[in-house]
């Protein structure tokens, strides 16, 4: 049996400038993470919308409904205490990167591939000097040293809360570079969404829907938003 959501404990909440940031606090108390680290955040529109969280709980508080928060407190809570690690994980998907490996048949999917996930290798060479290989079938790509430093350089440069997004998207779609392009605002997330699963999307086009499929998709797609709408607001 699933325990008891918590009942809302405090009338008011608000916004408060704090020697480390932003503050949402509820009657006058400062927020603290799991952790009870204080909920120092590095912008106002970020502090502004976990406020607008927390004010829109009811009798009780449910903690799916304040993704915001969520994300706040793992930048505190998680990314901070294991940086390195968080930082090493992100980066590696470089190595494996869903945008390179192709379907080598049937020639409609590999058209698809082509169209929609070059583009941002593409971008990512251009502008970021970053140049991954591709391949198709089941044949392993091992990609150069000197570009994945390069991945791992620009994802380290990022503050504990980008990190935080960036992370989400990543792992979300199995790529750094649809996760990049949506961090710096290239692609919106719903697009980054649905190119991490064109395999999957082009298969139910041929074949027909699966109602759990449908529902899992839909359910991605809000976390990846939500990841996006985080890195918007700092």
């Amino acid at each position: 049996m699933s325990a008891a959501p918590p009942k809302r404990f405090y009338k008011t909440v608000g916004v408060e400038d704090g020697a480390d940031g932003f503050q949402v606090v509820l009657d006058g108390r400062p927020v603290r993470t799991p952790l009870k680290t204080v909920l120092s955040l590095p912008a106002r529109p970020l502090a502004d919308a976990i406020a607008e969280e927390w004010d829109a709980q009811t009798e009780t508080i449910d903690i799916p409904s304040m993704p915001l928060a969520g994300f706040a407190n793992a930048a505190l809570d998680r990314i901070a205490l294991g940086r390195s690690g968080f930082v090493s994980d992100i980066a590696g998907y470089a190595g494996t990167d869903l945008l390179c490996y192709r379907a080598d048949e049937p020639s409609a999917l590999v058209e698809r591939q082509i169209a929609v996930w070059q583009p941002h290798l593409d971008w990512l060479a251009r502008e970021k000097d970053i140049r991954l290989e591709t391949t198709s079938g089941i044949v392993h790509v091992q990609q150069d040293d000197n570009e994945l430093e390069k991945v791992h350089a620009i994802v380290d440069d990022r503050d504990d809360f980008a990190l935080t997004g960036l992370h989400a998207l990543t792992t979300g779609m199995g790529s750094v570079v649809l996760a990049l392009a949506v961090a710096e605002g290239r692609l919106k997330a719903e697009e980054a969404s649905s190119a991490s699963l064109l395999d999957e999307l082009f298969q139910a086009e041929r074949w027909g829907e699966d109602p759990l499929a449908v529902e899992r998709r839909a359910k991605l797609a809000n976390e990846l938003v939500q990841a996006e709408r985080f890195l918007n607001l700092l």
